[in-house]
């Protein structure tokens, strides 16, 4: 019998261990660097990139809010069609009204504005864009995320109490948003501290009737 002859393209064991090495240490190294940068490195990782000129041209870049209309609007220092500015509808929240003439000045709409105001006015920002939502809403304004020193400004809003977790529309982090309203609403933070049921949006009093009975 002859003898037997290696398989050309076989990987040695100690090869193959430093690649088994290899694996759990980036495996490590990123589980440590989610954890310092937060959940936001995990969803640049696992999200898949947005498409379209939208996406081209505002996607993880960053601008500088020039004017804050209110605690989910700003407007952004680059041009949108015949517009100076592009205004954003901050995606996944809705926080009280304050010039909406059809329900006038909401209770804790000033708060959440001012909050916005003092967060956001002059400073840079980057802009995510979803993969799950609609780009633009009716007004065409478009839709997303706003990131600002490491935190997503969006999650700040419905954390602390500034607004509501928006359930009318779909986009990707819809159960967390849904998840720290229920947290914010059962620690009493912001306005859920003294609101009432005729205080809330007419929408949310559809969608959840019952939420301020999660007080403690």
């Amino acid at each position: 019998m002859g003898k037997r002859r290696k398989k050309r393209y076989a990987m040695s064991r100690n090869k193959r261990r430093a690649l088994i090495l290899t694996g759990v240490l980036f495996i490590l190294a990123v589980s440590a660097f989610d954890k310092w940068a937060g959940t936001d490195f995990r969803t640049y990782l696992l999200t898949p990139t947005p498409k379209g000129t939208d996406a081209d041209k505002y996607h993880k870049q960053l601008f500088t809010v020039v004017n804050v209309v209110d605690g989910d609007t700003v407007d952004i220092d680059i041009a949108d069609g015949e517009y100076d500015h592009t205004r954003i509808r901050l995606l996944g929240v809705d926080t009280p009204e304050t010039k909406n003439p059809r329900t006038g000045k909401m209770y804790y709409g000033r708060e959440a504005s001012d909050y916005a105001a003092r967060t956001l006015q002059g400073k840079d920002v980057t802009v995510i864009i979803d993969t799950v939502s609609d780009v633009r809403d009716r007004y065409n304004r478009l839709l997303g995320y706003i990131e600002i020193e490491g935190r997503v400004f969006n999650e700040d809003l419905v954390r602390l109490g500034y607004g509501y977790a928006d359930l009318r529309f779909k986009h990707s982090q819809l159960n967390r948003y849904a998840s720290m309203q229920e947290k914010a609403v059962e620690q009493e933070v912001g306005l859920w501290k003294n609101a009432k049921q005729n205080d809330l949006p007419a929408w949310l009093q559809r969608e959840q009737p019952d939420i301020l009975q999660l007080r403690n």
